[in-house]
């Protein structure tokens, strides 16, 4: 039997307080979730004065980032009239994010969950999703991709 790694609430609440410690650094309150590895909301976090329109932003791009198991950005530039994936944005009840700031997180190259932030622009958001997934790898011993 194969046993896969699952993030748990201790481990969502270690991508959450990266981000939101990034989040501090650039002086952007942000809204972030983490998702499961199906795209399930494990937790979420609004920083103060964070925009309650993010909300949904950042569990939709937790959300994309797991199931679809890429970056949300990945899907931007595909999402567009002519390219294949053109349309997708409007799939999984809308859910499915085009928008930079969501990032699997990836154990034993298998995607077990995925981090979305929102607030501040798409770049801003990015920065902190990384600073999470980043952190994450730091102390909980995976390897990050590409580092095996």
């Amino acid at each position: 039997m194969i046993e896969m790694k699952r993030l748990d609430l201790d481990d969502a609440r270690v991508l959450i307080e990266a981000a939101a410690a990034k989040a501090g650094d650039i002086e952007v309150p942000m809204c972030i979730a983490v998702a499961d590895e199906s795209g399930n909301l494990i937790t979420f976090d609004r920083m103060d004065g964070a925009k309650i329109s993010s909300i949904s932003i950042a569990i939709d791009k937790a959300f994309t980032a797991a199931a679809a198991r890429n970056r949300t950005e990945f899907y931007n530039q595909l999402c567009v009239p002519g390219e294949p994936t053109f349309g997708i944005h409007s799939t999984n009840d809308g859910r499915f994010s085009v928008i930079g700031g969501g990032v699997p997180v990836v154990f034993d190259d298998v995607v077990v969950g995925g981090v979305g932030v929102s607030a501040g622009t798409a770049e801003q958001d990015v920065v902190c999703a990384e600073a999470a997934v980043s952190h994450f790898y730091a102390t909980s011993g995976a390897a990050a991709p590409g580092d095996g």
